[in-house]
């Protein structure tokens, strides 16, 4: 009688994939594709488009499978993979505007963030201006730094410092805005 593994393990199924197994493959893209997913609904808000960019991106994922060396996080890898995928969609959607726009904020302190819900939190994000949103998202979320924000945007990181510090600040005063509409207050 044959025994057939239930689980392979991960480098298994990379090496099958690499060897077009589309089993392989499917079974990857089932294992990632739910947070991939919410990777590329970060960029963007549209679900629809964003279902499009992480099957681009696994697209991309599965061409280029063999420059995987297999070192450091598979997930991590597949990760910048949407994330470049997004960036350079919004790119040529020319959405990625970055903006000198100042605001002014009052002093009222943030209260109750751990009674947000992340639908909530989301929904703010996805009301960022594209600048400020794509540098927020790559540092906040993604964890690069000024330096690589620079590269990947073309731009200098002074301007990826100020972009990440409107969008605290956006974020910040639309945030009490929030609860203010949702307790009734002005």
């Amino acid at each position: 009688m044959k025994i057939i593994s239930l689980h392979k393990t991960q480098a298994q199924l990379i090496r099958q994939a690499t060897k077009q197994s589309r089993e392989a493959q499917q079974q990857l893209f089932d294992m990632y594709s739910p947070k991939m997913l919410g990777v590329c609904r970060q960029y963007v808000k549209d679900l629809h488009h964003a279902e499009e960019l992480m099957l681009s991106g696994f697209l991309k994922v599965f061409t280029n499978l063999k420059s995987y060396q297999n070192e450091g996080s598979f997930e991590g890898w597949i990760r910048k993979i949407m994330v470049n995928t997004c960036i350079t969609y919004l790119r040529k959607k020319n959405v990625i505007t970055l903006t000198d726009e100042e605001y002014v904020f009052s002093d009222a302190a943030i209260q109750n963030l751990e009674n947000t819900s992340v639908e909530d939190i989301q929904n703010l994000i996805d009301k960022l201006p594209e600048g400020y949103k794509m540098v927020f998202n790559l540092y906040a979320i993604e964890g690069y730094k000024h330096s690589e924000i620079a590269k990947k945007l073309h731009i200098s990181e002074s301007t990826s410092k100020s972009q990440l510090f409107k969008a605290r600040k956006w974020l910040q005063e639309n945030y009490i805005k929030m609860n203010e509409v949702s307790h009734g207050g002005k």
